[in-house]
C-alpha cells in the first residue's frame, strides 16, 4: 500500500520535510516513488509547497496520506477557497466601482448638456 508522508531532510535541530509517495513498509527516511512537495515547519507559518495534481492522481490510484499530510493538503485548499473567495470580492466591487463611475459620468454628461 501506498502512504503520501513527510521524509524529514535538514540538520540536526532544523527539521524540514519532503512531501512524498512512498511505500507503506519502507522506513521514514527510506526509498519513496515520488517527491510531491516541501514542508518547513520552523519559519512562522510554516511554508510548504505540494503539487496538487500529483498528489490527486496518487490518491486516485489508492495512496492514503498521513494525518500530517492530509493538514497539509487541508490548508491547500482553504488557501485556494480564500484567494477564490477574495477575487469574486474585489470583482464585484470592481463592478460596483465601474457602474458607479459611469452612472456618475453619465450625471455629469445629462447636467453638461442641460445648461447648453
Amino acid at each position: 500500500m501506498l502512504r503520501i508522508r513527510l521524509r524529514r531532510v535538514g540538520k540536526k535541530g532544523k527539521p524540514s520535510y519532503r512531501i512524498v509517495v512512498a511505500e507503506a513498509s519502507a522506513p521514514r527516511d527510506g526509498a519513496y516513488v515520488e517527491w510531491i512537495g516541501n514542508y518547513d515547519p520552523m519559519v512562522d507559518p510554516p511554508a510548504y509547497t505540494i503539487k496538487m495534481e500529483r498528489a490527486q492522481e496518487w490518491m486516485g490510484k489508492g495512496a492514503q496520506p498521513s494525518d500530517a499530510v492530509q493538514r497539509i493538503l487541508d490548508w491547500t485548499v482553504a488557501a485556494k477557497n480564500a484567494i477564490v473567495e477574495n477575487e469574486e470580492e474585489s470583482d464585484v466591487e470592481e463592478a460596483d466601482a465601474m457602474a458607479a463611475s459611469a452612472e456618475s459620468a453619465g450625471e455629469h454628461v445629462a447636467g453638461e448638456a442641460a445648461e447648453a
